[in-house]
């Protein structure tokens, strides 16, 4: 259940938008909600108090657009460097979800270009909430989980109901994605989906199922695209050995995941949670 929220605003109001949307939804509207803008360090003392000041504008416009009430609004400026900051940040305010927005970049330019939002997944074990600048927001109804046996799936399954079974008229699309071209067909079908969708309806929230193949970042985002849906959720398994834990993932930067695909490609908010593996 998501009970704490950081939000990472950058003056942009896409970040501010998407909490409202998901502040609609009943299970979150009692959440409580961390503000955070992270000012970088500057060459002068006059340039960092001037971007302080507008740090603190930036901040003060964020809050005010939050439709949430504002005994739970936490507002926070720091001084720094956000790649660290964010993480840090949502580890003390022990967040069960972190929201930022993104520029989309692909591959090595995310590295190249010192992507935020690419390092703070990488660096957070927590779920992270991606909205990409060209991202248009919607109220959220239709919401789609990448589907497989995997307990990163189950446990974005999980989530998804969480989500949806109180959003009225809410409806979830559950996406299996096979390579193996010998094995598609209905949806309805796929036994990895049938169970799923046996799951869903226990709990009264409507489902659709929906079995592709080939390339899964490529099937995930066309099918996100084609089912108009408002926000996807994918699991995204933490690999790395406790001793690399403060090391960014090269792998995944240079956009080998499916998460990387996925968070470049998709044509809404995509939702990437994390299990440890």
């Amino acid at each position: 259940m998501i009970e704490k929220i950081l939000v990472s605003v950058a003056g942009r109001g896409l970040c501010e938008e998407m909490l409202n949307m998901l502040t609609e939804i009943p299970s979150l509207k009692q959440a409580s909600v961390t503000v955070l803008h992270v000012v970088p360090p500057q060459i002068t003392a006059e340039n960092m108090s001037a971007k302080l000041e507008e740090g603190g504008q930036i901040l003060a416009t964020a809050v005010k657009s939050l439709k949430v009430e504002p005994s739970k609004i936490t507002p926070r400026l720091k001084q720094g460097d956000p790649k660290v900051l964010v993480p840090q940040v949502a580890q003390e305010e022990d967040s069960d979800l972190i929201i930022m927005g993104s520029r989309g970049l692909k591959r090595l330019e995310s590295m190249l270009q010192n992507s935020v939002s690419q390092y703070v997944f990488q660096l957070s074990n927590r779920p992270m909430l991606l909205v990409k600048d060209d991202t248009y927001i919607k109220q959220v109804r239709r919401v789609m989980v990448a589907i497989n046996k995997s307990e990163p799936a189950q446990q974005s399954l999980d989530l998804a109901l969480s989500l949806v079974r109180d959003i009225p008229g809410g409806k979830l699309y559950l996406a299996h994605i096979n390579p193996d071209r010998r094995k598609s067909g209905n949806g309805e079908e796929d036994p990895v989906l049938a169970e799923a969708a046996a799951k869903v309806r226990q709990q009264g929230v409507a489902c659709s199922c929906h079995n592709s193949v080939g390339q899964a970042g490529v099937e995930i985002c066309r099918l996100a695209e084609e089912l108009n849906i408002d926000l996807l959720i994918l699991g995204s398994p933490d690999r790395r050995p406790s001793i690399a834990k403060a090391l960014v993932d090269l792998d995944r930067l240079l956009g080998n995941s499916l998460s990387d695909y996925v968070r470049v490609y998709a044509n809404c908010p995509v939702l990437l949670t994390r299990t440890a593996t």
